[in-house]
Order: structure tokens, then sequence, then C-alpha cells
């Protein structure tokens, strides 16, 4: 395994919270407030390191809860069973050591635990599976009980507001050096020192393409940043959530990607995860970018309607049906779309995240380094360090 190593050095406040002479009172007064918007893993990984440096942060979210794509999905059958399904990324692998030191951290606290399972692909013309890569020199990483909780542990840190159902409707550069931040509904969500943006959408053209409103920020406010961030190119997916009675014992491995289909990419068993329920056997598929791309193209990038989804879980079973392996039907299928969430381009891969200086506005995420988990803390915690580097000399 190929090990990097990439330092941090985030410098901590004059002011301290472990300092006994200050009074939280006096902390709650000086205390930088730094808004970081939208908590995947690598908003979440970018505000705990800011707390963690005495940094005051207030995260906002317009979803109900944490994780982005590291979100879990609860689903009721129509007999009343709860299934929960990790929809988005089913694990994350490590190289870098600096990601390494906080998933070691994590497995501490016990939110994370290796996946110890047998992993291949699949070819569909020849209806064979064709390796197996349990010698993977990478281990698998889940979140305990689901992907989605790291995130909600870091959004609960000591220093960390998370606002959720909270959508920026504008960020607006004040002449103090200050942000203002206003909600959709036109309420004041607050001004601070700094703005971190780990939600791509909010300074991105396709956000008035869904919304049909102009994006809460705008990149005339800051040049250098919007030459880089031009609308950043992303792959779209479905998602298929099955439950069945039965395990599939036809299917040797518990994760595998597909070969020779147009329609499916990846699978894996939900329910083989540690921490998981037993209960029922759950998978979770995805579609290729070709299929996911083509459905869009007639139904639009608007939140997909109840009967686009029902086709979209039938053509996706269908294909899992056909490759040979005795599937039988499961008691429970529903399809998500995630139109925007893999970016399939790096736009700072060697700075880490995109930032503006005097503007004290960062933007990070999977799309700066790499587009997968490991690269969205890689510039998490990129953009904290230049946060707290600015705003220690204030």
């Amino acid at each position: 395994m190929t090990i990097t190593t990439i330092s941090y050095k985030l410098r901590p406040f004059c002011l301290c919270k472990s300092d006994p002479s200050i009074d939280s009172a006096t902390m709650s007064n000086v205390a930088t407030k730094v808004a970081v918007a939208g908590s995947g893993i690598s908003g979440a990984v970018c505000a705990s390191a800011l707390a963690k440096n005495g940094i005051s942060v207030t995260l906002f979210e317009s979803a109900r809860g944490p994780g982005g794509r590291m979100s879990q999905r609860r689903e009721i059958s129509e007999d009343g069973k709860e299934l929960l399904f990790d929809h988005g990324a089913p694990f994350f692998s490590v190289s870098h050591c600096d990601v390494l030191k906080l998933v070691h951290e994590w497995e501490s606290k016990g939110l994370v635990a290796e996946w110890k399972e047998n992993f291949g692909s699949f070819d569909c013309i020849s209806k064979k599976f064709l390796d197996n890569d349990q010698e993977a020199p990478n281990k698998k990483y889940v979140g305990l009980p689901g992907m989605n909780s790291i995130c909600k542990a870091l959004c609960n840190e000591t220093g960390v507001e998370s606002k959720f159902g909270a959508s920026i409707g504008r960020l607006e550069c004040l002449d103090d050096e200050k942000w203002s931040l206003t909600g959709l509904d036109g309420k004041n969500l607050g001004h601070f020192s700094g703005v971190v943006l780990s939600d791509k959408s909010i300074a991105s053209p396709r956000f008035a393409h869904v919304t049909g409103r102009p994006p809460p920020l705008d990149l005339s406010l800051t040049p250098e940043l919007a030459l880089k961030f031009q609308d950043i190119p992303v792959s779209p997916c479905f998602a298929l959530m099955l439950a069945f009675a039965e395990p599939l014992s036809s299917i040797s491995v518990k994760g595998f990607s597909f070969k020779n289909s147009e329609i499916l990419r990846w699978s894996h068993c939900e329910s083989s995860k540690p921490g998981r329920s037993t209960a029922s056997e759950r998978w979770v598929l995805h579609s290729t970018a070709n299929y996911a791309s083509g459905v869009i193209a007639q139904t639009g990038l608007q939140k997909p309607s109840s009967a686009t989804l029902t086709k979209v879980a039938e053509e996706l079973f269908q294909e899992f049906q056909s490759i040979g392996l005795n599937i039988p039907q499961p008691f429970f299928m529903k399809a998500h779309r995630w139109g925007s969430a893999f970016p399939t381009a790096s736009i700072a891969r060697e700075e880490k995240c995109l930032w503006d200086r005097k503007k004290r506005l960062a933007i990070c995420g999977d799309f700066c380094v790499s587009p997968n988990v490991e690269g969205a803390i890689l510039s998490g915690l990129a953009a904290a360090s230049k946060l707290t580097e600015m705003l220690s000399c204030l």
C-alpha cells in the first residue's frame, strides 16, 4: 500500500477553550464565527477541525440530517419492517496518513469498522464472476451503525452548531470583511467572519436549472475562484434498494461490479456490513452513468416523479434478474436518484480546496481532490487549515 503524507497544521487560537483562565462567556464573545454549508463528510470534517481550534462553527444543511452521499436511507416495508440502506457511498478506503489518523480515531470511538468480506466483478456476457479482490491492499471501512454515523458525530461535536432543514438562499460579502447569510425563506441566518462551502450546488449554474433561482453565491464576488469553479461535470446515478426474505445464496461475494452491462455498475449486500441488522438480506444496486443520463434526458433535472422512480426500479431489477444468478422477487424495492453527487473532475488536486484569502471563503469537497470519501476528507481538512491560519492572526 502506498502511503502519502500530507501535513495540515491547524494552528490554535490565542484564546483557547481549554485555558482555565478564560470562562465560557468570554470565549463566546471573542470566538470567530464561521459558516459551513453542507454536512457531507467534507463539510463535517471541516467543521470539526475548525471547532477543535477554537472557532465557533454554524453548519447549515438543507436536508433533514447529515451525510450527503454518505447518508443512510430509512424505509418501512408493507408489513412494517424497518429497512436501512447506505444508498450512496457503500464504503471507503484510505491511503493517506492524515485520513488514516482520523479513521483510527473514529475506530476508537466505535464510529467505523472494517468491512471484511470478499468482493469481485461479474461479466454479464459469460455469466461468471471473474475475480475476487480479497487480497486488495486497502481496507474497506464502513460507518457504524450506518455510513452517516461519522457525519452525525462530527456535526454534534462541541463548538459546532448544526442547523438541518436550513437552506441558504443568499451569501453576501459585506464591506467590513464579514459574510451575511440569508435563508431561502428570506430570514437572516447571521453574520460570519468566514465561509466554507462544501455543497458545490451553492455556486453552480445547475442550481438555477433545478430550482429556478440564481445560485446563493455570486461567483463574480471572487473572480479567481470563478475561473476554476465553473459548472463541474458530474456523473448521475440511480440507486436501487432491495430487501429479500432469504439470503441470495447464488452470489458468493458481498459486493461486485458489473462488466458488459449498459444498466448496472455496482452492487453490494448492505446486511453483510458490521453493525447492520440481518433480519432480512438487503442489497443496493447502482446504475451506470449512461443509463441515468438517458433517464434524466427524458424526465429533466427536477425531482423525479414516483412513476419515473418506479419504472427505473423495475428496469434495474430486471437487469439484475437477467444475469443468471436466480435472483428471487424482493419484498421491498425502491429507487433513488443521485443527480449530481458523483463529480468526474478534480479542480484543485494540489491545493486540496479553493481558497480566497481576501474574502475568507473556502470551497471544499471531493470535486477538489478526488471523487471519493477520502478525497472529500482531505479537502475538508485543507479548508479548515486555510481558515484557521487566517483567522488566528486577527
